[in-house]
C-alpha cells in the first residue's frame, strides 16, 4: 500500500529544528548524470566506467524495482525501443515477450537481462560511445563493479528512486521500492557515501524513517512542484507550496524541502522560462543549512551563473567538460581513476 504523508505526519517524522548546516565537500561536486550519458550509453556499466575515468566526484543514477523485487539501475519506467532491443525470450513462449514496451515493475530481472541496452546511440547525444550487448545491471552489480575500481570505497553516489507519484500503477509502490533499496544500500560498503534523491518526496521521508542518517536530496521541477489549481502536489509528499512563506517560488521550494529535513535541494537548471534554480533559492537553502545541486547542466554559460550564485555541485551529462571548467575556476576537483584499471574492471564485469 502506498504511503501518504500529511504535513502533520511529516512533522512527527522529522523536526525542522534538527536540520544542521552541512560542511561543504572539499572537491566541488561534479556529478556524472546517469554516469555521464553525453559520453556513453546511460546508466550502464560503461557509462559509470567513463564517469570514473573522467573524474566525476559523484556517480548519479536511477533505480527501478522489478516484478521480483530486484533493484535495477535504469531511468525509464518502461523499456523504450529507442534505448533497448529485444534479443530472445527468457524461456520459450514467454507470454510477456517482447519485453520492449513493458514496465520494469511488470518484468523480472531475468527478462530484463535478455535486453541489449548498449547498441543504440541517442540522437541528442551524438558523441555517445556504444557498447553492443550491454545489459541492464542490478544495483548490486554496479556497486560490485565500482568496488573493483575503488577498493577503498571513496566514490560518492547520488541514487534516485524512480517512483511515479502521478501514475502509481507504473512503478512499485513506496513501501516496496524504498525497502528494497534500503536492503541493498545497507549491505554496501558505500552505505555512508550515498545520497538518496527523488522527485517523489514520500520516498525521501520513508527512507529517512528506515535510515535517519542518510543524506536526502529533494529533486524538483516546475511540473512536479506547481499544480494548475494551486493544490498540493502528489510529488511533494502532501505539501502545498501555497502554505509556505516566501517572496518567490524558489524561496518557497527551499522552505518546503527544509520541512522534510532534506540535506540537499536539487532543482532543474535548464535555460527555459520555468527553470527553478535561482539565486533566491540558493540563498534561502544555504540560510536553512541545505546544499543546492542543480540538474542537468550541459551549458557552461549556465554553469557560470550557478557558480556565481554559490551552488554546491552540478549534475551534468558531461562530467569531463564540467570538471575541466571547475579547475579553470580555481576550484578543487576529485581525482580521476586510472583508465587501465577501470577498463580492466569493466571487461571483467560487463559480461553477457
Amino acid at each position: 500500500m502506498l504511503l501518504f504523508f500529511t504535513v502533520s505526519c511529516m512533522a512527527a517524522l522529522v523536526s525542522a529544528g534538527s536540520q544542521q548546516p552541512l560542511a561543504r565537500p572539499r572537491a566541488f561536486d561534479v556529478q556524472g548524470h546517469r554516469g555521464g550519458r553525453g559520453n556513453a550509453v546511460e546508466n550502464t556499466l560503461p557509462s559509470f566506467a567513463w564517469g570514473l575515468i573522467d573524474g566525476a566526484t559523484t556517480l548519479e543514477l536511477d533505480n527501478g524495482v522489478t516484478k521480483d523485487g530486484v533493484v535495477v539501475v535504469w531511468h525509464d519506467e518502461e523499456i523504450v525501443a529507442s534505448k533497448c532491443q529485444d534479443t530472445a525470450p527468457v524461456h520459450p513462449e514467454d507470454p510477456n515477450f517482447p519485453y520492449v514496451g513493458k514496465f520494469i515493475a511488470n518484468l523480472t530481472l531475468a527478462q530484463l537481462k535478455t535486453l541489449d541496452c548498449g547498441s543504440q546511440r541517442q540522437s541528442n547525444f551524438p558523441l555517445q560511445l556504444t557498447y553492443p550487448g550491454t545489459r541492464i545491471s542490478s544495483m548490486q552489480e554496479v556497486f560490485d563493479f565500482v568496488e573493483c575500481v575503488d577498493p577503498e570505497h571513496l566514490m560518492n553516489w547520488n541514487i534516485e528512486s524512480k517512483i511515479d507519484a502521478a501514475f502509481p500503477e507504473r512503478t512499485r509502490g513506496v513501501d516496496v521500492f524504498v525497502h528494497s533499496q534500503h536492503v541493498v544500500f545497507s549491505a554496501s560498503p558505500y552505505k555512508e557515501r550515498i545520497t538518496y534523491q527523488s522527485f517523489d518526496w514520500r520516498s525521501l521521508l520513508a527512507m529517512k524513517k528506515l535510515n535517519p542518517s542518510i543524506m536526502t536530496s529533494a529533486l524538483v521541477e516546475y511540473e512536479t512542484a506547481v499544480m494548475p489549481d494551486d493544490t498540493a502536489s502528489p510529488w511533494l509528499g502532501g505539501l502545498n507550496l501555497q502554505n509556505f512563506s516566501g517572496s518567490s517560488l524558489g524561496v518557497k521550494l527551499a522552505n518546503a524541502a527544509h520541512a522534510i529535513n532534506a540535506s540537499i535541494i536539487s532543482p532543474d537548471a535548464y535555460d527555459m522560462p520555468n527553470s527553478l534554480t535561482s539565486k533566491e533559492l540558493v540563498d534561502q537553502a544555504h540560510y536553512l543549512g541545505m546544499m543546492v545541486k542543480p540538474w542537468t547542466v550541459n551549458s557552461l554559460d549556465m554553469a557560470d551563473n550557478l557558480l556565481r550564485w554559490g551552488v554546491d555541485g552540478i549534475i551534468t551529462d558531461f562530467p569531463n567538460i564540467v570538471r575541466r571548467w571547475v579547475q579553470q575556476q580555481g576550484r578543487q576537483v576529485a581525482p580521476k581513476y586510472p583508465k587501465r584499471r577501470v577498463l580492466s574492471c569493466l571487461e571483467e564485469h560487463n559480461r553477457f
